[in-house]
């Protein structure tokens, strides 16, 4: 596979008439105009999709009109089976963290293996067991950053940054296209060390607010971040550009590798009239040693879950294996040799297959009046253009669980420009620095009962659902504006739908 194959301060007061403005999630010297960050926000998006489903005709796909059901479009994602024959019925604080219940009884025995490996603590070695944490690091486990296999948030006040991470490069390609590297600190910034050495930095968030407004004149209120960070071994170039990211949901991940590529890259097109395309990112495999079609990350960045977990090992923990044997801080601190693998072979893929084998939360409230004009206004103000309901997986190699499911994540696995507001200017292998892969919706209502919160996108700047759409941007414009300019009672009625995924 080639990549040649694939188509390439005080709150303010605002209306949507609103000039473009700059990334807000680069690092920045001194102050931006707020009203310009949220300009390109709300110039910016509104949750689309790219997906052959059936929408409502564009001169009458008002989000507050009559609600007619649709079976042959809302209709067919319509079923509790989220993850098909992989959902679980759970709506605890657990409910991200159990095991598909088609799993067989050798497959079950896998998977635990696996959860004990994602929840291992590791500590600084020579230690009897888990020993290879750091020397420079963000977390001691994989656990520690997916609490309860969910969803990070960004640090409240005087709180570190322990499930959230900074992506770093300087303009150019790095290896095999990817980002390029920053001298002393590579592309990840690591926020903790172990004895006897220093983080790569400190980091810091502060939030500014802006109001806008509906289109029913009342008006809400964005949550604008602003990152700062100071060097502590090491000067920041200027040029440096950073993304903030929090950390994802890692079930129904089994289920999303197991979709054929042709399902997905049938869904890369060219602009329509609504402004919406859809890209593949292609990546680097660094256990194929060939290019692939991206999938995981923020910016689908990373082809396979093997690949996701041993760079996790390595760049959230410093623990290095077969994949990536270099520590992250490798010809940049004395002391940050090169040494023995801190995981084996089998562990890594252990960690893979449990992530490849947790199920999938059913939806809820499938029937409720609230939810089903919800779903209406989802689908006729075009957010399943990006937020594809279904999709078909075919049969991924060790994980028979996962083989032909109808599953319904509302994802395309595309990369979509989501505008400026968004933009975090930092390029990904084909990924511009205002694209991003659109993210499952699945089991977004329940991040609050396992979470503890309603932190949404890439960063976290989301409180709530509403939020999140209100923030998008570029390519979601219209989308978003069909939402902003709708009822309240539409608006609520969405939100409900939302939480019933």
């Amino acid at each position: 596979m080639h990549a040649s194959r694939y188509p390439r301060g005080p709150k303010t007061r605002d209306s949507f008439v609103i000039s473009p403005g700059t990334s807000i999630g680069r690092q920045r010297r001194g102050s931006r105009p707020l009203l310009a960050a949220l300009a390109s926000l709300l110039a910016a998006a509104a949750l689309t999709a790219c997906t052959d489903a059936p929408v409502a005709p564009r001169a009458s796909s008002r989000a507050d009109a009559p609600v007619v059901d649709d079976a042959q479009r809302a209709g067919r994602a319509r079923t509790p089976l989220s993850g098909g024959a992989t959902t679980v019925f759970d709506v605890s604080a657990n409910a991200f963290g159990q095991p598909a219940p088609n799993l067989s009884a050798g497959d079950a025995a896998r998977h635990a293996v696996g959860d004990a490996a994602f929840s291992a603590v590791f500590v600084p070695g020579p230690a009897p067991a888990n020993a290879g944490l750091g020397p420079v690091f963000e977390n001691v486990a994989c656990e520690a950053c997916h609490v309860g296999d969910g969803r990070g948030r960004p640090p409240a006040p005087g709180e570190p940054f322990a499930t959230m991470l900074f992506r770093a490069s300087i303009a150019g390609s790095g290896p095999h296209g990817g980002p390029n590297p920053v001298e002393s600190f590579g592309t990840q910034l690591e926020l903790q060390a172990i004895p006897g050495f220093s983080p790569m930095l400190q980091a810091g968030v502060t939030y500014t607010d802006s109001l806008a407004t509906f289109g029913d004149g009342s008006t809400f209120e964005f949550q604008v971040p602003h990152y700062s960070f100071q060097g502590m071994y090491a000067a920041l170039p200027a040029e440096m550009l950073t993304s903030p990211r929090v950390a994802p949901v890692v079930f129904g991940m089994g289920l999303l590798e197991a979709v054929p590529e042709s399902e997905i890259l049938e869904r890369v097109r060219a602009h329509d009239r609504d402004g919406v395309s859809g890209r593949a990112n292609i990546v680097w495999d660094a256990r194929e040693s060939r290019y692939a079609l991206g999938r995981f990350g923020w910016k689908a960045n990373v082809p396979t879950l093997v690949q996701q977990t041993a760079g996790a090992y390595n760049g959230d923990m410093g623990v290095t294996s077969s994949l990536f044997p270099a520590e992250p801080c490798e010809g940049t601190l004395p002391g940050c040799e090169r040494h023995a693998p801190d995981v084996s072979d089998a562990t890594v893929a252990a960690t893979t297959f449990y992530t490849q084998t947790l199920g999938v939360p059913a939806r809820r409230n499938i029937d409720d009046p609230q939810v089903r004009r919800g779903e209406a206004v989802f689908y006729s103000s075009g957010c399943e253009q990006c937020h594809r309901a279904t999709l078909t997986t075919g049969t991924l190699d060790g994980v028979p669980a996962v083989a032909n499911q109808e599953i319904h994540p509302y994802t395309d696995l595309l990369l979509h420009d989501m505008g400026p507001a968004l933009a975090d200017g930092r390029p990904d292998f084909h990924a511009s620095g205002s694209e991003w892969r659109t993210p499952p919706l699945w089991g977004i209502g329940l991040v609050q009962i396992v979470n503890g919160h309603t932190r949404f996108l890439h960063d976290g700047r989301a409180r709530s659902l509403l939020e999140a759409v209100l923030w998008h941007g570029g390519e979601a414009t219209s989308a978003r504006e069909r939402v902003r300019r709708a009822s309240a009672a539409a608006r609520a009625a969405l939100v409900a739908f939302l939480e019933s995924l």
